[in-house]
């Protein structure tokens, strides 16, 4: 299970984001980007960065380590912003956090060389989960004591936003094309032969278990959180079979707009929110527009 923590100090919000995350430090005097159920994206931004980090580093990607923080809610009092302050008191109770990484730095794949198997190894992950926003626009990618991390996993897996489509999702080809590494050469095939063997049904729900339960709740369709937990599962592994080979790269699009799909940028409008809803069948909840240069370690 991730290590749970109490946040202590709300540090500063982190404004390149439509979630609003901020740097806040917890009681085991540890620094972390927290992403917070009250933000307009919802629960399952949160349930697919618990998966895909803990995927991400179970496959031995740089991916910021995970915990669970619990935030009490007149942590927010004494903060000026008011759009701060709502969304402090609308995240009482648990919510996610990524270690901070201090110093860190965009990745640009114009001022730095990544070698065609690590590119290939973050081509076929984002590929297995649908990784919408790791572009040459918003790489998603920061350089950490010279080497690259991956951050902001929220915009993945985006069957889980209606699971009665979720086997012709998961089916689809990935577009490749605008990732921030296509120029690199990656080399899908062999990450595949490398890291397909790896996602094994045993490892997945090791990772699912991770989900907290209250943020699997009242999902329609699921009668228990462990039968989400086992869809999250299924889909993941029948993805993993035969992705490296539906992987397509292009040419690179040239238009400076956001390719997110219309659920995300419908979703990532600015905080607050007229009203807060969870994201039931069919609703966007994405996050992916925070990147660890929201801070994330």
């Amino acid at each position: 299970m991730l290590q749970e923590v109490v946040a202590t100090r709300y540090v500063t919000p982190l404004r390149e984001g439509g979630s609003l995350p901020g740097i806040v430090e917890a009681d085991d005097l540890g620094t972390y980007v927290m992403k917070f159920t009250g933000a307009g994206q919802g629960r399952k931004t949160l349930v697919a960065e618990v998966i895909c980090g803990g995927l991400g580093r179970r496959l031995g990607l740089r991916v910021p380590e995970l915990v669970t923080i619990q935030l009490d809610p007149v942590i927010g009092l004494g903060e000026p912003d008011q759009e701060v302050q709502e969304l402090l008191k609308a995240s009482g109770g648990l919510n996610l956090g990524m270690d901070y990484l201090p110093g860190s730095i965009g990745f640009d794949p114009l001022a730095y060389e990544m070698d065609a198997a690590e590119a290939g190894r973050v081509v076929w992950f984002d590929a297995l989960i649908n990784n919408v926003d790791r572009s040459w626009r918003n790489p998603n990618l920061l350089v950490w004591h010279g080497d690259p991390w991956l951050i902001d996993h929220g915009a993945t897996m985006i069957w889980h936003h209606n699971w009665p489509g979720a086997r012709a999702s998961a089916a689809k080809p990935y577009d490749a094309s605008d990732h921030v590494l296509a120029s690199f050469g990656p080399d899908v095939a062999a990450a595949a032969a490398e890291l397909a063997p790896r996602v094994t049904e045993e490892l997945l729900t090791e990772i699912a278990a991770e989900v907290p339960d209250e943020w699997l709740v009242d999902e329609p369709g699921f009668d228990t959180t462990d039968a989400l937990r086992r869809a999250h599962v299924e889909t993941l592994l029948s993805r993993a079979v035969d992705i490296h080979e539906r992987i397509t790269l292009g040419a690179r699009t040239t238009r400076p707009s956001s390719r997110a799909p219309g659920w995300l940028t419908e979703q990532a409008r600015p905080w607050p929110h007229t009203a807060k809803k969870e994201p039931g069948a069919g609703d966007g909840s994405g996050d992916g527009v925070d990147g660890v240069k929201d801070g994330e370690k």
